[in-house]
């Protein structure tokens, strides 16, 4: 994809001030996201931002490599960058950095370090020697300094770890996150003019609206539900290894345990008692590092439950995760063995189901990108017997919108849901209620 779609709140955020005016202060930010969010292509909008203004920008790349010749690199692209003097031969990052941060004393510029967690590996040393030359230096320097990367895990580990050197001195932190649905369809419709309310739920399944994935699709033509599905299970689609690949470096060697309760939740497997009795061991640990150390899947409860309620289902955030422990993940040996149109039958098999589930996100996704609400929520009774697909709450009208979520609208029965939400008259009786249904037609 040639055209550099939404961020422009990130955008601008990063550049700044943004209006010309001079810096006032010094900035340090992180900028993180999971891989293919499209970290890469803001850093790139934003340096030709920069340079259109004639604002100086200084782009350095962590490769795995020694320091010495890390540094002469970068020392290389400091004085093609800024017209940074360099004092004689520096191998030492922290050296190095020290010289940047009193050349900010006299200079306003940008200096983004992309893979900023990869430091670990050339030297950790590194991080406490930023903190010192930050520390030192960051009273009048008019540095605007973005540390980019993508494991998640180490990162937090970095800058929020208080025994780590550069715990707290972040002045701002931004995650990226997915496309909304509105531009996916804005994408969508760059691709394909004619494209059909199936076509638009098949690539939010695929790609929950990451860049890199819509981007492949578009690309390669496969802008309608037949091709996405054809070109996703082909022998050299980076769909197939992708999941592996994404979280094998995250979890370590206990990926093996993750990737059997990450393949149960997308089954449908979504409380700890189901995953433990097939696991055969207490999984607790391992939810909570899913949930809160890799942002990975989520703790659902009902709407209005107790804090301290255990009717809770977990949920994997991320669409093409979710895509992928439920078709992929499980079917290793078929792809293996090259039958990938077998591996398609069984997604065709399984697809209005399972896209039904994904239909609920969208529209909850959309929604509280869309409108004026204060809560968003799923609400279901401790059997499991009676659920409602949505409801948001509006706490300043004193609205609450009740919802029906079905693929087919001839599905959705209001009077049904209207009894469901009977048991919740008590929390719902100061609020004004509607009783909703959303199909695909209202995608």
């Amino acid at each position: 994809m040639d055209k550099f779609y939404d961020r422009k709140n990130e955008i601008t955020l990063l550049m700044g001030n943004g209006d010309g005016t001079p810096q006032q202060a010094a900035r340090f930010t992180l900028l993180t996201g999971r891989r293919r969010i499209g970290k890469t292509s803001v850093l790139l909008e934003l340096m030709q931002r920069q340079q259109k203004k004639s604002a100086k920008v200084l782009y350095l790349f962590v490769s795995r490599q020694s320091e010495p010749l890390l540094c002469a690199e970068f020392q290389a692209e400091a004085v093609d960058n800024l017209g940074m003097p360099i004092f004689g031969t520096v191998n030492s990052f922290g050296v190095f950095f020290t010289q940047l941060m009193i050349f900010s004393q006299t200079e306003e510029f940008t200096l983004i370090i992309d893979e900023f967690q990869e430091f670990f590996a050339v030297n950790p040393a590194i991080f406490g020697e930023i903190q010192n030359a930050w520390d030192r230096y960051k009273t009048g320097s008019k540095i605007n300094f973005i540390a980019c990367g993508s494991v998640y895990s180490l990162l937090m580990n970095i800058f929020e770890d208080q025994k780590e050197p550069l715990f707290g001195r972040l002045t701002s932190k931004i995650v990226l996150k997915p496309f909304t649905p509105d531009v996916i369809k804005e994408i969508l419709s760059d691709y394909n003019s004619k494209y059909t309310a199936e076509d638009l739920l098949c690539l939010y399944m695929l790609t929950g609206g990451i860049p890199k994935y819509i981007a492949l699709l578009m690309d390669a033509g496969a802008v309608t539900k037949k091709k996405m599905l054809k070109y996703v299970t082909r022998m050299d689609s980076l769909f197939l290894s992708e999941g592996k690949e994404l979280l094998v470096s995250e979890f370590g060697k206990d990926y093996g345990t993750y990737f059997s309760i990450l393949q149960l939740i997308a089954a449908g497997k979504t409380t700890q008692s189901a995953i433990d009795s097939i696991i055969g061991k207490n999984t607790g640990a391992y939810l909570v590092n899913l949930e809160k150390r890799y942002s990975l899947i989520n703790r659902n409860k009902p709407l209005f439950s107790k804090p301290e309620s255990r009717n809770s289902r977990w949920h994997i955030t991320d669409n093409y995760l979710r895509f992928y422990f439920r078709f992929i993940f499980p079917n290793q040996a078929l792809i293996e063995l090259g039958k990938t149109e077998r591996l398609l039958e069984i997604i065709e098999g399984l697809y209005e189901t399972f896209s039904g589930f994904v239909l609920e996100d969208y529209f909850r996704c959309k929604i509280a990108s869309e409108k004026n609400i204060t809560c968003i929520g799923k609400w279901w009774d401790k059997k499991g017997e009676n659920e409602i697909d949505m409801i948001t709450l509006d706490d300043i009208m004193r609205t609450a919108s009740i919802f029906e979520v079905k693929r087919n609208a001839k599905k959705i029965n209001l009077s049904t849901l209207a009894l469901k939400a009977e048991r919740l008259k008590t929390e719902l009786m100061e609020y004004s209620i509607s009783f909703n249904g959303l199909s695909m037609a209202d995608m």
